[in-house]
């Protein structure tokens, strides 16, 4: 290590920072890998994670054909579709996970019935949930049908199925939820399941948060 060799049990190293040989050859360090960032639009049916205990697709095969390996940022609800994004680039992943950033993530949540105006202000002001109160939100009612109803919602929370949550407290449970929007990386017209490489000026955008 370092031009050393390293004969003690126990040995500490920095693989960010240290040269660390095997018989002559280089460990790959995680800071010289090229950083990769990816836009997918995930379809239901996935876990936002590397691996399932139960066997369930995950996010990850869905870019198999990928030779570094990404992780998902974040969390998206296994019945819910839209933006994810995946990288290698565990600094900026962290960053935007964190609460003091308050990254906004847009959903497109199918509800039961008709929100009326108190409802959606509701949504706006802050619902009081389980796990403490949320914070303040954007909602709007985007179309209606007889029986059901479609709101646009803007959050800046990563709560475990916080919307599902915050519309069921103002009695309109959700059936379909799809997440247009992550940190103002729009979905566009990309299908489900596909994916794309984020563009230079989007990956700039997303380290300004």
């Amino acid at each position: 290590m370092n031009r050393q060799t390293i004969t003690e049990l126990g040995a500490k190293a920095d693989p960010l920072t240290d040269d660390i040989r095997v018989d002559g050859k280089r460990l790959s360090n995680p800071a010289d890998e090229k950083k990769v960032y990816i836009l997918l639009n995930k379809p239901k049916g996935y876990i936002s994670a590397l691996s399932d205990p139960l066997k369930r697709p995950v996010v990850v095969d869905l870019v198999k054909n990928q030779k570094t390996r990404v992780y998902p940022v974040g969390r998206l609800d296994f019945d819910a579709e839209g933006v994810i994004i995946l990288t290698n680039d565990g600094e900026l992943s962290n960053k935007l996970m964190h609460p003091n950033f308050s990254v906004p993530k847009k959903y497109l949540a199918k509800v039961k019935d008709v929100p009326d105006a108190a409802a959606l202000e509701k949504l706006e002001k802050g619902v009081r949930l389980e796990d403490g109160k949320t914070m303040p939100a954007k909602a709007r009612l985007i179309r209606q049908t007889q029986e059901n109803s479609w709101i646009e919602l803007v959050v800046h929370e990563g709560r475990n199925r916080l919307v599902k949550r915050m519309c069921k407290a103002v009695g309109h449970p959700v059936s379909k939820l799809k997440r247009i929007e992550f940190a103002e990386i729009k979905l566009g017209t990309l299908e489900t399941g596909a994916w794309r490489m984020l563009t230079p000026s989007e990956v700039e955008r997303l380290k300004r948060w």
